[in-house]
């Protein structure tokens, strides 16, 4: 049995330690990786959008921490593997990036399937292979899911089955890298908006607004951030295989929605 380790504000700290954040152009990959900075990581983080990537990057910058820009698409494996070779080390892995479209299952061709594979499942396993060699013992490994892999996706279902997998990757990830200590968790957003969550609502052809479903109501990219911090942080120490819900009450909250008196009605 490990010896006690006494809880202080210093735990939540991240001084020194180098963390990859995928995805990290807009929306959750970015605002987690300047939280990270905020807390003393060094950021290397990737993403296909130049520009943004570009932004985030220079906000770390800005917080005093370096930042390390990978202009790829993390569906292409070799492209990520060499990018990740070419770093120091890693500390904390945050697998955000992901993606998808509206279509009904039947009308998905094998193209599009493979391509929501590749994004929401296939670069996760990529980068957690990549990442291993170069993650000290006590690393942490952080999967963004969704709320769709706890629940029927109509419209989505190739994606929230990636998302499903992933958690499910997780649970079985946390056994075998428990000898290293290296904790593996997932957090499972929902009611964040994001760029392209309007085209994908209009897609959807919702007649109520969602916000009707959140007892919080909509919550920001940097809502989701903050658990991610607490992850990869000695707060969550003795936490692994597990996931935390960011989603402003909704899987409590299930097929209940909210009346115009406040109260709710299933």
């Amino acid at each position: 049995m490990s010896a006690a380790v006494a809880v202080t504000p210093s735990s939540a700290l991240l001084n020194g330690r180098r963390a990859v954040v995928t995805g990290a152009a807009s929306g959750i990959g970015a605002a987690t990786a300047v939280a990270l900075a905020a807390f003393g990581a060094d950021v290397a983080m990737c993403d296909r959008n130049a520009l943004g990537l570009s932004a985030t990057a220079a906000a770390v910058r800005e917080l005093g921490r370096t930042a390390v820009e990978g202009v790829l698409d993390v569906r292409d494996r070799s492209a990520a593997e060499a990018w990740v070779a070419g770093l120091d080390g890693v500390d904390v892995l945050v697998n955000n990036a992901g993606g998808t479209f509206h279509a009904w299952f039947v009308d998905v061709n094998a193209k599009g399937q493979q391509a929501l594979v590749d994004e929401n499942f296939t670069s996760v396993t990529t980068f957690v292979r990549a990442c291993l060699p170069l993650m000290p013992d006590g690393g942490s490994i952080v999967n963004v899911t969704s709320v769709e892999a706890f629940r029927a996706a109509p419209g989505f279902g190739v994606y929230a089955a990636m998302k499903a997998a992933v958690e499910q990757l997780t649970r079985t990830l946390a056994l075998e890298l428990s000898p290293r200590r290296i904790r593996v968790n997932t957090v499972a957003p929902d009611a964040i908006p994001t760029p392209g969550d309007e085209g994908l609502s209009q897609a959807t052809g919702a007649k109520n607004p969602y916000d009707d479903h959140v007892p919080l109501g909509r919550g920001s990219a940097e809502d989701c951030a903050a658990p991610i911090v607490f992850l990869a942080s000695d707060l969550s120490r003795f936490m692994t295989g597990t996931t935390l819900h960011v989603d402003g009450g909704t899987d409590a909250a299930r097929g209940w929605r909210r009346r115009a008196d406040g109260g709710w009605s299933p």
